[in-house]
C-alpha cells in the first residue's frame, strides 16, 4: 500500500510541474504510467486503459486550476478565448467518453501514440503561422473547442497537447498559448472526468472506483500537483521560445512510446 501511495504522490509531482511547463494538462504523462500500476495491481487488461484514462481526467482538475491560476498571475492567460472555447470543450470532451468506453484497449494506445507524435512533428517541423493570422471569432473558436475536447477526452491529455499548437498557429506567444491551455484544461478535465464516472459504472475492480476512477490515485496525484505545477509555470516564462517548443516534443515522443510499452 505504501509502495503504491509514493507512486501516486511522486506521479503527481512530476505531472503538475509539466502541466505548468507546457500546459498539457498532465494527463499525457498520467495515462501510460496509471497503465502500468494498473497492471500491477491487477486491474483487468480489457479495461486498463480505461481506469487510466477516467482516473487522470479526474486528477487534471486540480491540476489545471493551479496551473491556470500561476500562469494568470503572469498574465499569460487568454480569458476572451477560453470563454468562448469552453462550452464547445465541455461537449467534446463529456460526448467522445461515451466513444472511448467502446474501444479496446490495444487501439486507444496506438491511436494515443500515432497523435502525440504528429503533434511533436508538428512543433519542431511545422511552417510558422503567417503574420495576418489571428484567432478565430467565436463561433469559430467553439467548433475548435468542441474538436479539442473531444480529442482529449479520448487520450485524457487535458487538452494542451492540441491548444498549445492551435494558439500557437494563430500567433499567440508560446507562453501565452500555454497558460490559455491551462485554464481551458479545467473545462475538458471536469466533463471527461464526469463521462468515464457516468460510463464506466458496472465496471468491475478491486480498486476504490467510481467508474472508471480510481480515487485513491486521484487524491494523492492531485495533492501534490497542485503544489508543483506553479513551479513549472514560473521556469515556462524563463525559457526562450525554441527551447519550449523542443521540450514539448521530446515529451510529447516519449509519452507516446511509454503509452505503447505499457500496453504491449
Amino acid at each position: 500500500m505504501i509502495v503504491w501511495l509514493l507512486s501516486y504522490l511522486l506521479l503527481g509531482a512530476a505531472t503538475g510541474y509539466m502541466a505548468g511547463l507546457l500546459g498539457i494538462g498532465g494527463g499525457g504523462i498520467m495515462v501510460p504510467v496509471l497503465v502500468m500500476l494498473f497492471s500491477w495491481q491487477g486491474v483487468a487488461p480489457e479495461h486498463m486503459v480505461h481506469f487510466a484514462l477516467g482516473t487522470s481526467m479526474a486528477a487534471i482538475v486540480p491540476t489545471a486550476i493551479s496551473s491556470a491560476l500561476a500562469h494568470h498571475r503572469r498574465g499569460s492567460v487568454y480569458w476572451r478565448a477560453v470563454l468562448w472555447m469552453a462550452p464547445g470543450v465541455l461537449f467534446g470532451a463529456f460526448l467522445t467518453t461515451f466513444v472511448a468506453t467502446y474501444i479496446p484497449a490495444k487501439p486507444l494506445a496506438v491511436f494515443f501514440a500515432l497523435f502525440m507524435t504528429g503533434i511533436a512533428g508538428y512543433m519542431i517541423w511545422g511552417r510558422p503561422p503567417r503574420p495576418d493570422r489571428i484567432l478565430p471569432r467565436a463561433p469559430g473558436l467553439a467548433a475548435v473547442g468542441t474538436g479539442i475536447g473531444g480529442v482529449s477526452s479520448l487520450v485524457a491529455i487535458g487538452g494542451g497537447s492540441l491548444t498549445v499548437p492551435f494558439l500557437v498557429w494563430c500567433n499567440q506567444t508560446p507562453q501565452r498559448a500555454i497558460g490559455t491551455s491551462a485554464a481551458l484544461g479545467i473545462p475538458i478535465a471536469a466533463a471527461g472526468a464526469l463521462g468515464y464516472m457516468v460510463n464506466g459504472w458496472q465496471a468491475a475492480s478491486a480498486l476504490p472506483t467510481i467508474g472508471y476512477v480510481v480515487w485513491p490515485a486521484v487524491l494523492a496525484m492531485a495533492s501534490m500537483s497542485f503544489m508543483t505545477a506553479p513551479l513549472g509555470a514560473r521556469l515556462a516564462h524563463r525559457l526562450p521560445v525554441l527551447r519550449l517548443k523542443q521540450i514539448f516534443a521530446v515529451v510529447m515522443v516519449a509519452l507516446a512510446v511509454k503509452m505503447l510499452h505499457g500496453v504491449w
